[in-house]
């Protein structure tokens, strides 16, 4: 059964604003990069399938995407899988890097 989660910090939309505002930089260099810019989903995806195992376990693995439908499509296959979606960050010249850490 679902839950919503309750509690939590509540941000006020100036800060949430001026954290989208300040380029954030990912935390661990990923060991693996996809590149999948001009790709239609749901190529990113199989091509994450594909290419996942080849990363150790614990291990980030980034997917470069400039399709809408993979900036939430990237993190559902996570849900599903079993795998942690790290974070996404805008790339300048359009697009997402979406970086995913192999949980098993």
């Amino acid at each position: 059964m679902w839950r919503r989660r309750t509690g939590g910090a509540r941000r006020s939309p100036e800060a949430a604003q001026a954290e989208l505002a300040e380029p954030v930089q990912p935390v661990e260099p990923p060991a693996l990069t996809i590149d999948a810019l001009g790709r239609k989903c749901p190529i990113p995806i199989i091509m994450l399938a594909e290419r996942i195992n080849q990363v150790a376990t614990g291990g980030v693995v980034a997917v470069l995407a400039d399709d809408p439908a993979a900036f939430t499509d990237v993190p559902a296959w996570c849900r599903l899988k079993s795998h942690e979606h790290v974070a996404s960050y805008e790339l300048p010249q359009g697009g997402w890097s979406i970086h995913v850490r192999r949980n098993y």
